[in-house]
Protein backbone atom coordinates (compact mmCIF):
# COMPACT_ATOMS: atom_id res chain seq x y z
CA UNK A 1 0.00 0.00 0.00
CA UNK A 2 1.54 3.57 -1.06
CA UNK A 3 2.76 5.70 2.03
CA UNK A 4 -0.22 8.61 2.88
CA UNK A 5 2.56 11.22 1.52
CA UNK A 6 2.68 8.84 -2.31
CA UNK A 7 -1.11 8.96 -2.31
CA UNK A 8 -1.01 13.00 -1.57
CA UNK A 9 1.48 13.40 -3.90
CA UNK A 10 0.13 11.50 -6.80
CA UNK A 11 -2.76 13.56 -6.52
CA UNK A 12 -1.94 16.95 -5.51
CA UNK A 13 -5.39 18.29 -5.27
CA UNK A 14 -7.01 15.11 -3.06
CA UNK A 15 -9.04 16.56 -0.51
CA UNK A 16 -10.98 14.35 1.70
CA UNK A 17 -14.38 15.32 1.26
CA UNK A 18 -16.81 15.79 4.22
CA UNK A 19 -20.13 17.28 3.60
CA UNK A 20 -19.56 20.76 4.88
CA UNK A 21 -15.58 20.85 5.35
CA UNK A 22 -12.99 19.10 3.50
CA UNK A 23 -9.25 17.98 4.78
CA UNK A 24 -5.91 17.50 3.26
CA UNK A 25 -2.60 17.98 4.50
CA UNK A 26 -0.91 21.35 5.99
CA UNK A 27 1.02 23.64 3.54
CA UNK A 28 3.45 25.96 4.41
CA UNK A 29 1.02 28.95 2.59
CA UNK A 30 -1.00 27.92 5.65
CA UNK A 31 0.71 29.65 8.45
CA UNK A 32 -0.90 33.11 8.69
CA UNK A 33 -4.66 31.29 8.72
CA UNK A 34 -3.03 28.59 11.26
CA UNK A 35 -1.32 31.03 13.39
CA UNK A 36 -4.04 33.94 13.81
CA UNK A 37 -6.96 30.92 14.22
CA UNK A 38 -4.50 29.62 17.03
CA UNK A 39 -3.55 32.72 18.50
CA UNK A 40 -7.72 33.62 18.72
CA UNK A 41 -8.35 30.45 20.58
CA UNK A 42 -5.85 29.93 22.41
CA UNK A 43 -7.45 30.39 26.11
CA UNK A 44 -10.24 27.94 24.59
CA UNK A 45 -7.30 25.10 23.11
CA UNK A 46 -4.95 25.61 26.26
CA UNK A 47 -6.82 23.53 29.03
CA UNK A 48 -7.09 19.99 26.53
CA UNK A 49 -3.52 20.54 24.79
CA UNK A 50 0.21 19.44 25.54
CA UNK A 51 1.79 23.07 26.98
CA UNK A 52 2.53 25.00 24.29
CA UNK A 53 5.87 26.03 23.69
CA UNK A 54 6.82 29.99 24.02
CA UNK A 55 7.61 30.48 19.62
CA UNK A 56 4.85 27.42 19.15
CA UNK A 57 3.12 30.11 16.69
CA UNK A 58 6.16 31.13 15.07
CA UNK A 59 7.24 30.49 10.99
CA UNK A 60 9.89 28.56 12.09
CA UNK A 61 7.98 26.60 14.55
CA UNK A 62 5.32 25.89 12.22
CA UNK A 63 8.50 24.66 9.52
CA UNK A 64 9.42 22.25 12.03
CA UNK A 65 5.88 20.74 12.66
CA UNK A 66 4.99 20.47 8.85
CA UNK A 67 8.77 18.33 8.60
CA UNK A 68 7.36 16.09 11.20
CA UNK A 69 3.76 15.98 9.27
CA UNK A 70 6.08 15.02 5.85
CA UNK A 71 7.87 11.98 7.98
CA UNK A 72 4.87 10.68 9.56
CA UNK A 73 3.20 11.12 5.53
CA UNK A 74 6.36 8.98 4.58
CA UNK A 75 6.79 6.40 6.52
CA UNK A 76 2.62 5.92 6.64
CA UNK A 77 2.69 6.57 10.89
CA UNK A 78 0.23 9.30 10.65
CA UNK A 79 -2.05 11.29 8.74
CA UNK A 80 -2.02 15.27 9.63
CA UNK A 81 -4.50 17.36 8.04
CA UNK A 82 -6.09 20.84 8.41
CA UNK A 83 -9.54 20.98 7.99
CA UNK A 84 -11.56 23.71 5.96
CA UNK A 85 -15.06 25.01 5.75
CA UNK A 86 -16.61 24.18 1.87
CA UNK A 87 -18.70 27.42 2.14
CA UNK A 88 -15.40 29.78 2.09
CA UNK A 89 -12.07 27.65 2.42
CA UNK A 90 -11.52 28.82 6.11
CA UNK A 91 -9.11 26.94 8.09
CA UNK A 92 -11.05 25.81 11.01
CA UNK A 93 -8.95 23.32 12.96
CA UNK A 94 -7.10 19.73 12.19
CA UNK A 95 -7.62 16.03 12.21
CA UNK A 96 -4.91 13.96 12.67
CA UNK A 97 -4.46 9.87 12.26
CA UNK A 98 -1.62 8.91 14.32
CA UNK A 99 -0.14 6.04 15.52
CA UNK A 100 -1.13 3.56 12.48
CA UNK A 101 -0.27 -0.12 13.43
CA UNK A 102 -0.37 -2.34 10.76
CA UNK A 103 0.15 -6.37 10.97
CA UNK A 104 -2.37 -7.48 13.14
CA UNK A 105 -3.49 -5.30 14.55
CA UNK A 106 -4.25 -2.59 11.05
CA UNK A 107 -5.51 0.49 13.83
CA UNK A 108 -4.91 3.66 14.74
CA UNK A 109 -5.89 7.10 16.95
CA UNK A 110 -7.53 9.84 15.94
CA UNK A 111 -6.88 13.07 17.40
CA UNK A 112 -8.46 16.74 16.39
CA UNK A 113 -9.05 20.45 17.71
CA UNK A 114 -11.26 23.11 16.47
CA UNK A 115 -10.44 27.18 16.57
CA UNK A 116 -12.97 28.15 19.14
CA UNK A 117 -15.40 30.78 16.64
CA UNK A 118 -15.65 27.18 14.65
CA UNK A 119 -16.50 25.28 17.67
CA UNK A 120 -20.14 23.26 18.22
CA UNK A 121 -21.33 23.85 15.03
CA UNK A 122 -20.77 20.31 13.62
CA UNK A 123 -17.79 21.38 11.76
CA UNK A 124 -15.49 18.72 13.25
CA UNK A 125 -18.18 16.39 13.82
CA UNK A 126 -18.04 16.30 9.85
CA UNK A 127 -14.19 16.64 9.95
CA UNK A 128 -14.11 13.37 11.83
CA UNK A 129 -16.47 11.13 10.03
CA UNK A 130 -14.72 12.19 7.18
CA UNK A 131 -11.08 10.96 8.38
CA UNK A 132 -13.25 7.20 9.78
CA UNK A 133 -14.46 6.98 6.83
CA UNK A 134 -10.69 7.24 4.97
CA UNK A 135 -9.18 5.18 7.65
CA UNK A 136 -11.78 2.61 7.32
CA UNK A 137 -12.16 2.66 3.30
CA UNK A 138 -9.46 4.13 1.84
CA UNK A 139 -6.69 2.52 4.09
CA UNK A 140 -8.65 -0.70 5.15
CA UNK A 141 -7.82 -0.12 8.94
CA UNK A 142 -9.66 -2.30 11.61
CA UNK A 143 -10.13 -0.11 14.93
CA UNK A 144 -9.62 3.77 15.58
CA UNK A 145 -9.27 4.98 19.17
CA UNK A 146 -9.56 8.38 20.83
CA UNK A 147 -9.35 9.46 23.97
CA UNK A 148 -10.72 13.39 25.93
CA UNK A 149 -10.66 14.47 29.42
CA UNK A 150 -13.35 13.50 31.65
CA UNK A 151 -14.65 17.22 31.78
CA UNK A 152 -14.74 17.47 28.53
CA UNK A 153 -18.15 17.19 27.42
CA UNK A 154 -18.09 18.41 24.43
CA UNK A 155 -15.05 16.01 22.89
CA UNK A 156 -16.99 13.08 24.53
CA UNK A 157 -20.12 13.77 22.31
CA UNK A 158 -18.72 14.47 19.19
CA UNK A 159 -16.88 10.79 19.52
CA UNK A 160 -20.29 9.27 20.30
CA UNK A 161 -21.89 11.31 17.60
CA UNK A 162 -19.28 9.85 14.66
CA UNK A 163 -20.17 5.78 15.99
CA UNK A 164 -16.98 5.37 19.10
CA UNK A 165 -17.93 3.76 22.09
CA UNK A 166 -16.62 4.06 25.58
CA UNK A 167 -14.00 1.39 26.31
CA UNK A 168 -12.19 2.63 29.72
CA UNK A 169 -10.14 5.20 31.64
CA UNK A 170 -7.09 5.73 31.77
CA UNK A 171 -5.72 7.48 34.84
CA UNK A 172 -2.48 10.30 34.21
CA UNK A 173 -2.49 9.26 30.69
CA UNK A 174 -1.62 12.17 28.66
CA UNK A 175 0.34 15.19 30.12
CA UNK A 176 -1.71 18.09 29.33
CA UNK A 177 -1.17 21.96 29.66
CA UNK A 178 1.82 20.60 32.16
CA UNK A 179 0.12 17.99 34.29
CA UNK A 180 -0.76 14.46 33.54
CA UNK A 181 -4.60 14.43 33.26
CA UNK A 182 -7.08 11.33 33.63
CA UNK A 183 -8.81 10.61 29.84
CA UNK A 184 -11.84 8.68 29.06
CA UNK A 185 -11.04 5.81 26.10
CA UNK A 186 -13.26 5.18 22.76
CA UNK A 187 -12.61 2.87 20.51
CA UNK A 188 -14.62 2.19 16.76
CA UNK A 189 -14.17 -1.10 14.59
CA UNK A 190 -14.97 -0.90 11.19
CA UNK A 191 -18.02 -2.69 9.94
CA UNK A 192 -18.10 -5.95 8.48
Amino acid sequence: MPSFAQLFRSRPGLKLQGQAVYLRPPRAADHRAWAELRSASRPFLEPWEPTWAENDLGRGAFRARLGAYERELETGEACPCFVFRKADDALIGAVRLFHVRRGVSQSGTIGYWVGQPYARQGLMSDAVATMIRFAFTGLGLHRLEAACMPENAASAALLLKCGFLEEGYAPAYLKINGEWRDHRLFGLVARS
